[in-house]
């Protein structure tokens, strides 16, 4: 199965001269979303991971299905104010000005197995803050993970120090 065939393009979104691409006829046709979770927990399968990091928001969505799948736990890294417990913060810097996620301070121990997933690598930032975060805990991030990586931003260039796998890539 093509799983590109179920990401579509909308064009000028969230503003003009940006093509965004939309993940939610994936979402929506059961047997592409299944295969989309089988594809990336087969390439986690034999790295023994005990947790999940999913970045808000899409990251959750496959985030806890591979977790469910892993038998490992699943950990939210959430922009700011949205964790209802002690927190680690991490600033980034986005196109036009910075942005925050934070982590439950509790919610990695040292030396486990964590892998991070989001929905779309675009210029890294995001996820090399997730990255960050997992570190600041005492995790051992064993590979980042993303449905789609848009390989013209370079995204990869932000966390080249880490595995990283893209189940498509545009």
């Amino acid at each position: 199965m093509n799983l590109a065939n179920y990401i579509r393009d909308v064009v000028d979104f969230p503003q003009p001269g940006v093509t965004y691409k939309d993940i939610t006829p994936l979402l929506g046709n059961p047997a592409a979303y299944k295969e989309a979770v089988i594809q990336l927990s087969n390439t986690l399968v034999q790295l023994g991971v005990q947790k999940i990091v999913g970045i808000e928001s899409r990251g959750f969505i496959f985030g806890a299905s591979l977790a469910e799948r892993l038998e490992a736990g699943f950990v939210p890294v959430r922009k700011k104010g949205k964790l209802p417990f002690r927190t680690l913060q991490r600033e980034y810097e986005l196109e036009y000005g910075t942005d925050c996620l934070e982590i439950h301070q509790d919610a990695i121990l040292p030396g486990e197995k964590v892998v991070v997933h989001d929905d779309v690598l675009a210029t890294g930032g995001t996820a090399a803050a997730a990255c960050d975060l997992v570190r600041q805990l005492g995790g051992e991030i064993v590979q980042v993970s993303f449905l789609v990586e848009l390989t013209f931003l370079n995204g990869r260039e932000k966390i080249t120090q880490y595995p990283v796998f893209s189940l498509t890539t545009f």
